[in-house]
């Protein structure tokens, strides 16, 4: 008989929002012959509802997985999961304020993902912060695993509570390289030039503004970034100010996969701004894809990338990194980050370390 594993916390299968739905999909799919998953998923979110996918049962609940409602949302979620599962998967920590108490009601085994501290996002406001806080001491001293994706926070709950987390970072092979194809080229004018890319959402956390403030000085490479600029004032402040640049592109979201990849895996050197979240998705895939990559400087980053690429801490410094990389320095570090991606970033390594716990 196989273990019931449940998963709570994230949007739910298919994964069409972000990094968690990504990360459930590629657990199911690569463990679903080992074990019975149950996915719980958000039912606003879905139009169609499907009784399984990757052979997981998808269990709706009518709350958004997001905002405010993810606290009920994941607290209904584990309620549910204790009924039947024997190991519960909970992603994030919104509504692990409450897990003490069902602790108490339940001897099923607990794993929590705790993500990037979230609490430390300029996003939040201070009730908010405070609340996330709570949420995560209550989710590390409560849960019987901890689980972290990236060294850093790593040595934050050593520190802070006291607990080894165990680290499990993040897939990347589902990223593919894709040429560009003839209508992105007429689509694009930018893709026939040399040209830098990020993706990302557009908040001050990921340093929109040392990346747009850097290429205001630099011209001679057209900047791509793609990301949700409506969503925000910040998003749209920085729009405003930088959009009459003719070498700078702010594109809205693309959610075709497809031609997201022709455009990312064609760009001449990728700009990563995330100075929190721990391991992020968009690194690792870009590092998989074999980009040279300017990053951030800050532990998150240099740890995801063992310390190769070429960090930055402000304008002027992304500035001179793309004054005087050359052309083999750039594709030599773009050799070594896919490699270091396919030895720590696929999913069959993430998944059999997530099975490991189970």
């Amino acid at each position: 008989m196989l273990k019931k594993i449940a998963i709570v916390g994230s949007v739910g299968l298919p994964a069409r929002y972000g990094g968690w739905e990504t990360l459930v999909d590629h657990l199911t799919r690569h463990l679903a012959t080992r074990y019975e998953f149950t996915v719980y998923c958000s039912a606003k979110k879905y139009d169609e509802k499907l009784s399984s996918y990757n052979g997981a049962k998808l269990e709706y609940i009518d709350l958004d997985a997001n905002g405010v409602q993810s606290i009920p949302y994941d607290v209904v979620s584990m309620l549910k999961a204790c009924r039947f599962a024997d190991v519960i998967v909970v992603l994030g920590v919104s509504g692990c304020i409450f897990l003490p108490f069902i602790k108490l009601i339940t001897k099923k085994k607990i794993i929590v993902n705790i993500d990037g501290l979230e609490w430390r996002r300029a996003k939040w406001s201070k009730f908010a912060k405070w609340f996330l806080k709570k949420s995560e001491a209550a989710a590390v001293r409560a849960a019987d695993v901890v689980v972290v994706d990236n060294q850093a926070i790593q040595a934050y709950v050593q520190s802070q509570y006291g607990r080894t987390g165990v680290l499990i970072a993040y897939g990347a092979d589902h990223a593919q390289h894709r040429n560009l194809a003839i209508d992105a080229l007429q689509k694009y004018a930018f893709a026939s030039r040399r040209y830098a890319f990020k993706v990302c959402r557009i908040e001050p956390e990921n340093n929109i503004d040392i990346i747009l403030e850097c290429f205001s000085m630099y011209s001679d490479m057209d900047m791509v970034m793609i990301g949700n600029w409506n969503n925000s004032s910040y998003g749209e402040d920085l729009r405003k100010k930088y959009s009459h640049l003719p070498h700078l592109h702010l594109l809205d979201p693309i959610y075709d996969p497809e031609i997201l990849n022709q455009i990312r895996g064609n760009c001449h050197i990728y700009i990563h701004g995330h100075s929190a979240g721990g391991t992020n998705p968009s690194l690792v895939e870009a590092m998989y894809l074999g980009l040279p990559i300017a990053y951030f400087d800050c532990d998150f980053n240099r740890f995801t990338t063992h310390g190769a690429g070429l960090p930055f801490a402000d304008a002027a410094g992304l500035k001179v990194i793309l004054e005087t990389s050359s052309a083999e320095q750039l594709t030599a570090i773009g050799v070594q980050m896919q490699a270091l991606a396919g030895e720590f970033y696929t999913w069959d390594r993430i998944a059999n370390q997530y099975a490991q716990l189970f």
